[in-house]
């Protein structure tokens, strides 16, 4: 082999070495995330779709993990969640009343009259978490978007199958409306957000909203969804063993909330193939490092074929719930910005 045919080989095999390499590092989280998850890790949660659902309810959470990290850290940005008023309510759903937690923003003396209003809906694949897992996200949006918001307790299952959260979802969403004003907020700016599962009813109370001809939400802030039911979409097959969220997890989520297989097509699940005309514009931010980060994509493409005008951002280096994670977490305060600065052009429209 002449010195030339060598000095090649090397330069190829140089070459596939950092392919791999640079593949590799594409598939993991970021630093800041890395120690998120090692916290959580120290927790010793269980894998979830080996438990019983009340099991389940007991392990440790993303959200544990950053108390755990913000203990820690000297440098946790802790002023994002605070705000001039937390305070549980109660809420109409479609089955009588439903908890509820109230988010008033801290105002400048000289600024009056009623608040933009945002009905947010947590994550936890219909199954698990409450407003207390998700407490963070809503503390942080309102702070930055000077925003009333309204974080909703839908019933879970599998006490309440589907379609319990949905209609809770938008029974909850009508009831803000019509009682906006009595709470200190403004009846024709109500926005729609929600994480993961969250996300899911969200936008299903703004098609459903439009369905019904009520009154359409300004905006709908959709973060990480559950959009779709195929489980073997790219992101499903790369990140299928992935943390906090894997695709075990999705099937156990899904065999607990529906209650036939077949219901996995419904559009209400299947939010893919759902009709978005008409709506508002949306914003939908997905996570690199999570299963369901292809179906969220699809989503955006399938609203914008439609005629909604969408803002899609997908944030590389981080999973499934780092959005709320934003006194630890550099890419969940971008997030943020980028959530807080579309809810608020919303509400100037």
């Amino acid at each position: 082999m002449t010195k030339k045919n060598v000095i090649l080989c090397w330069a190829l095999l140089f070459f596939a070495v950092s392919e791999v390499s640079w593949a590799a590092r594409s598939m993991l989280p970021n630093r800041e995330m890395d120690i998120i998850l090692k916290e959580l890790d120290k927790k010793g949660g269980k894998p979830i779709e080996n438990l019983s659902v009340d099991e389940a309810r007991q392990q440790p959470t993303p959200t544990d993990a950053v108390r755990s990290v913000m203990a820690s850290s000297k440098d946790a940005n802790t002023d994002l969640l605070e705000l001039s008023e937390v305070k549980d309510i109660t809420v109409e759903g479609a089955a009588g009343l439903i908890p509820a937690r109230l988010y008033r923003p801290y105002r400048k003396a000289k600024d009056k009259g009623p608040l933009p209003v945002v009905v947010y809906f947590h994550g936890g694949g219909f199954v698990l978490a409450d407003n207390d897992v998700y407490d963070a996200t809503p503390r942080s949006l309102a702070n930055k978007t000077k925003a009333l918001f309204i974080s909703i307790e839908y019933r879970r299952a599998p006490e309440a199958k589907f379609p319990a959260a949905h209609d809770d979802a938008y029974a909850a969403y009508k009831w803000v409306v019509n009682n906006a004003a009595s709470l200190g907020g403004d009846p024709k700016k109500v926005a729609v957000a929600g994480e993961s599962a969250g996300g899911n009813l969200a936008l299903n109370v703004a098609i459903k909203a439009r369905d019904e001809k009520f009154q359409l939400p300004t905006h709908e802030l959709i973060i990480y969804p559950i959009a779709g039911s195929n489980m073997d979409t790219e992101s499903y097959r790369k990140y299928s063993n992935a943390r906090p969220l894997n695709k075990p997890m999705m099937n156990w989520f899904m065999e607990n909330y529906l209650n036939t297989p077949a219901e996995k097509s419904d559009p209400r699940i299947n939010l893919v193939a759902a009709d978005f005309s008409g709506l508002k514009p949306a914003t939908i931010i997905t996570a690199q490092v999570d299963p369901l980060r292809s179906e969220g994509e699809e989503l955006a493409k399938k609203m914008k074929k439609q005629g909604v005008r969408v803002r899609y951002k997908n944030f590389e280096g981080v999973t499934h719930e780092f959005f709320g994670m934003a006194p630890v977490l550099r890419d969940a305060r971008s997030a943020q910005e980028l959530a807080s600065s579309r809810l608020k052009s919303s509400f100037k429209r």
